[in-house]
């Protein structure tokens, strides 16, 4: 797939079948319409694109960055994630367009003559049913319909019955994940819910214990993190290597009192130093909430029946 970041720099295509949207989370339901958009193009012989925006048009029009409505937003994708999971469902171009007060001012006759048609080259629209575009969200199905002649595009929407026929929305993922149900949100994105970030040094108490834990630090604030709790997950490094691991998300009560949360996961079956690397977890169950023990002894014995519990959930 071709990135481009910078509407400038993209090559104006012949035959463009596009979509556009925020995709946040590239779920069943936008799956929808990027399994549609491959048909078209692979019908026509054109390549398939997505326009796509970052950042996150709510931070850019939004309330003020403090302003707790705006400390509610939370990504289900960091872009790096957006990009690949958009590779991933045959997508030939992907233009990232950044989200500005002064994009956010275009009327929807700018949106379809400066991006879709002089930048792009599209001639195929594939479209969600509820899609809007333009200044204050103007734009939409029936306007492109009645002006497809003047563009010299053909244009289709998604009906709504079958984008709702998978039963996913961000609103009900992100629901799932703030309850820990990680089983549930991977139902609804068709993959597991994952965590990215770099290794970075804690208290190295877990390996006292026998159970050593990369502490994960993520770069996107905005990333959606699960509930409290501990987790089965599968953990990629940096190298390729995969691994069982369990996953805690929490104050560590046991060690100590009003600690900042942490994302720290006991890589099964390895050894080797994960420090300033970058690590991918995929979240499958959740196996119990944080609780605190009395004492390291207790603690030690309860991470082994987690260590058995996470091996089961992922054999499953």
């Amino acid at each position: 797939m071709h990135v481009f970041r910078d509407p400038a720099a993209f090559p104006r295509l012949t035959h463009a079948v596009v979509t556009t949207g925020t995709f946040d989370g590239v779920h069943l339901g936008h799956q929808r319409i990027l399994e549609r958009l491959r048909q078209v193009a692979d019908a026509v012989g054109g390549p398939a694109v997505v326009i796509t925006y970052w950042p996150h048009p709510r931070l850019v029009l939004g309330p003020p960055p403090a302003h707790p409505e705006l400390l509610e937003l939370q990504l289900l994708n960091t872009l790096p994630e957006r990009i690949a999971l958009l590779a991933a469902h045959g997508v030939d171009y992907l233009l990232v367009v950044p989200f500005t007060r002064e994009f956010a001012e275009w009327t929807s006759e700018q949106y379809i003559q400066e991006l879709l048609l002089n930048t792009v080259g599209t001639r195929h629209l594939v479209i969600g049913y509820d899609h809007r575009f333009g200044k204050n969200r103007e734009g939409g199905f029936d306007y492109l319909l009645a002006h497809a002649d003047r563009y010299g595009l053909s244009v289709e929407e998604i009906p709504r019955h079958e984008v709702e026929a998978v039963g996913v929305s961000s609103t009900r993922i992100r629901r799932a994940l703030r309850a820990g149900d990680v089983a549930a949100a991977a139902r609804s994105l068709g993959y597991a819910y994952p965590l990215t970030g770099q290794v970075v040094a804690g208290r190295q108490l877990g390996r006292t214990i026998g159970y050593p834990t990369a502490n994960l630090e993520i770069e996107e604030k905005l990333k959606l993190v699960p509930a409290l709790g501990v987790y089965a997950a599968w953990a990629t490094t940096a190298a390729g290597s995969r691994h069982p691991a369990m996953l805690n998300i929490g104050q560590r009560p046991t060690v100590g009192e009003n600690l900042a949360p942490t994302i720290e996961a006991n890589l099964l079956d390895f050894s080797g130093d994960l420090y300033d690397q970058t690590l991918t977890l995929e979240l499958v169950a959740w196996l119990r909430g944080e609780a605190k023990y009395d004492g390291l002894p207790a603690l030690q014995a309860q991470l082994a029946r987690d260590a058995v519990a996470t091996r089961a959930a992922l054999a499953g």
